[in-house]
């Protein structure tokens, strides 16, 4: 397939794009940092494009290519989870670029969510549970997964939602839990703050969830909403620990230094059932 990605040298984005090409298709990589994208491997194998993909122009679908699919990653913002900005300025810049694609002849969709969609619920988390998001950026996320299932309605073309969980490895946000935690151990640090760590959570490495993506998008016939996730919850701490094992690392947790997060339940993880079922893998 022809495919447009956007948010390409994103966190998921510089893992899914070896991933697409290694399966024989055609990529066309989107973001606005050109040198940045220079630094990967797959660069030279793509068509890049720097660009805003908000910023409004004539004929969008013959612009990016003309793809057989969109996946799209890019969302502006995070991991600031609270601030207004993510409806108030990218829930309909977002729709926008999106409909414009799909006006120009694009058929198949395949868009990034978020757990965050689910709110504050403890527990397994399927996709046909109520969505009650509890902060901006979960809104926002909810609120345009419901403007396109519209337009993809009405346009009758293939809507994937991909509600994506918590990822850990290479290209991470600096500020994320396993970032830090490599920080701390490469500096030789004696002690790494954390909070309680007894909150439950749903962890993939980021490799795997491209996998799982390449694979949702290679299904083009179902649409609908899918968790990607792994299914099986582990304790931050546990998390924590595990990884100090692979790095054979030697550092004292200091358990209980941060309080536990306002904006994410306590013990929630994903029902993996309907992406296995779908794509036969988990």
């Amino acid at each position: 397939m022809k495919v447009l990605v956007t948010g390409a040298t994103g966190f998921v984005g510089q893992h899914l794009i070896p991933q697409l090409l290694a399966r024989g298709h055609t990529v066309t990589a989107v973001a606005r940092n050109q040198s940045k994208a220079r630094g990967f491997d797959w660069y030279e194998h793509v068509h890049f494009i720097a660009c805003d993909i908000h910023q409004p122009r004539e004929n969008v679908f013959q612009f990016f290519g003309s793809p057989n699919v969109l996946v799209h990653l890019a969302w502006d913002g995070l991991p600031n989870y609270k601030e207004l900005f993510h409806f108030e300025r990218n829930l309909l810049a977002d729709y926008h670029f999106i409909k414009a694609l799909v006006e120009g002849d694009l058929h198949h969709l395949l868009i990034t969510g978020t757990c965050f969609e689910y709110g504050m619920i403890n527990g397994c988390l399927s996709e046909d549970m109520p969505t009650l998001p509890s902060n901006p950026y979960a809104l926002a996320k909810d609120t345009l997964r419901k403007f396109v299932d519209i337009l993809a309605q009405q346009r009758d073309i293939t809507f994937q939602w991909a509600r994506l969980f918590y990822m850990y490895g290479a290209g991470q946000n600096q500020k994320s839990l396993i970032a830090q935690l490599d920080r701390a151990i490469d500096s030789g640090d004696p002690v790494f703050n954390m909070s309680g760590g007894e909150q439950l959570r749903d962890y993939l490495p980021v490799k795997h969830v491209a996998t799982k993506l390449v694979n949702l998008m290679e299904h083009p016939q179902i649409a609908g909403i899918f968790n990607v996730c792994s299914g099986e919850p582990i304790s931050v701490r546990r998390l924590v620990e595990q990884h100090l094992a692979r790095r054979n690392a030697d550092i004292k947790l200091n358990i209980g230094y941060y309080p536990y997060p306002d904006h994410e339940p306590m013990a929630f993880w994903g029902d993996a059932t309907k992406f296995s079922s779908i794509t036969g893998e988990r």
